[in-house]
């Protein structure tokens, strides 16, 4: 199974957190917390963008570690990613990633 699908089905390779943290691009963090802050109404430091995938060990960023719902859930239920979950389909806290991308969608369904 590819590690670098998140719970959720998004692709933590093309994350573009992970990519700075990988390639230690202080720059790209610097970009992408400007973007995140202004997309997610906080402020998102460039310190803060460091990750190295969802369902990988090692760092995340403070969202992805400890506030995602869809990790905190998938997790505690000890799924392998959300396609363990019988309620995917139904699932409102997953369903507004797939709303708004569907490739995340079918990085799950590709998994099964």
């Amino acid at each position: 199974m590819n590690k670098y699908i998140a719970y959720c089905g998004l692709d933590c390779e093309t994350c573009e957190a992970r990519i700075a943290t990988v390639n230690d691009d202080n720059e790209l963090r610097e970009e992408v917390a400007k973007l995140w802050s202004k997309l997610n109404g906080v402020e998102i430091s460039p310190e803060m963008i460091n990750c190295v995938g969802c369902r990988i060990d090692g760092v995340k960023t403070p969202f992805c570690d400890s506030i995602c719902p869809i990790r905190q859930c998938a997790s505690a239920r000890k799924y392998e990613t959300c396609t363990d979950c019988m309620e995917l389909d139904e699932c409102e806290k997953v369903g507004m990633i797939h709303k708004n991308n569907s490739d995340a969608l079918k990085n799950l369904k590709n998994l099964k």
